[in-house]
């Protein structure tokens, strides 16, 4: 890194502040691969001159170029990269995702607007605010889903932008911030739109596609992937068609239906997760995160906020006389 970084000045040189601030930040997984590794050297090429690559390295200059702002991090990161571990995590979430759906689709003979089924929303999996004592279901909800069309947008969007930030960042960094979309967005539901059930993974997706589109916008100079203004475009109108059709099943129905459907609330509070704690963790490429104010920041508000939702389901429905409709 140190090499990569003369090479980069102009003038070949690394002021005494800048050695201090690559030696503070790193992790300590990045040293021992680096000392590990000490032999070795960057290259001055970049990586699109690099010839000869088989098809998994050119699978991860794709990702470098996809993900990462820098030309310093992508060649450390196209070098330093190792098929184990693979990137399980989003793999392991789109597989149980689909399993579950079939299952469901088969025993309810629906692979359509399942919601609107009774059995459907007898799941133990599904959040209903008349189970909220059931904490799995904060969680659990994500592997429901409405039906084909919903599965198929998130899943897709999890493996095209997951797997790719999953190789970069690691699958505790992107397990964190998927997870705190999916527990964020069952929280919000119950606080803002109190009487609706809640399925679908659309938390945790939106959670990891705002955090990467945000990063895109802040690095835009940097970022070298092909047709990233056509790209930006297309993945705005498909998540803002996908809210507003959670949006007009919530409140427009097109089917008769025993209860409210399930809120779209899910949605925007995954993609503020990303934009502020995702942000955080992409800008962080090899960088300790505990070490950063801005990152105690977040958590502090996300606890903050993990305790008002408590105590509100506690006591909010209570004393607000809601009238939830009766649990399945």
């Amino acid at each position: 890194m140190l090499l990569a970084l003369v090479q980069s000045n102009e003038h070949g040189h690394v002021c005494y502040q800048e050695l201090i601030e690559l030696l503070n930040s790193k992790r300590s997984s990045s040293f021992r691969r680096a000392i590990a590794n000490g032999r070795r050297t960057l290259q001055r090429e970049i990586l699109l001159d690099e010839t000869g690559l088989g098809v998994y390295k050119r699978f991860v200059r794709y990702v470098a170029y996809e993900i990462l702002p820098c030309e310093t991090d992508r060649r450390w990161y196209f070098h330093q990269n190792r098929i184990c571990p693979p990137p399980v995590f989003m793999a392991i979430i789109t597989i149980v995702q689909i399993i579950v759906f079939m299952c469901y689709g088969v025993m309810l003979n629906k692979w359509v607007l399942q919601t609107y089924q009774p059995d459907f929303m007898k799941s133990p999996l599904v959040y209903h605010p008349g189970h909220r004592a059931q904490i799995w279901r904060f969680f659990s909800y994500m592997f429901m889903h409405v039906g084909l069309e919903q599965l198929g947008f998130n899943a897709l969007l999890q493996l095209m932008i997951g797997v790719p930030l999953e190789m970069v960042h690691g699958i505790l960094r992107i397990s964190l911030l998927y997870m705190a979309g999916v527990v964020a967005g069952s929280l919000t539901v119950s606080i803002t739109d109190m009487r609706a059930p809640v399925v679908g993974g659309s938390g945790g997706v939106y959670a990891l596609c705002s955090a990467h589109l945000a990063n895109v916008v802040m690095n835009w100079a940097g970022m070298k992937c092909p047709y990233k203004l056509l790209r930006m475009i297309l993945a705005l109108v498909c998540m803002s068609s996908e809210v507003g059709r959670a949006v007009w099943l919530r409140f427009s129905p097109p089917l008769p239906s025993s209860g409210p459907q399930p809120s779209f609330m899910a949605h925007l509070s995954g993609a503020v997760v990303g934009i502020s704690m995702g942000l955080l963790i992409l800008r962080s490429y090899e960088e300790s995160l505990h070490k950063q104010c801005s990152w105690w920041v977040l958590i502090f508000s996300f606890i903050t906020f993990l305790l008002f939702a408590i105590f509100w389901n506690i006591f909010a429905y209570e004393l607000l006389g809601v009238q939830i409709p009766p649990p399945p």
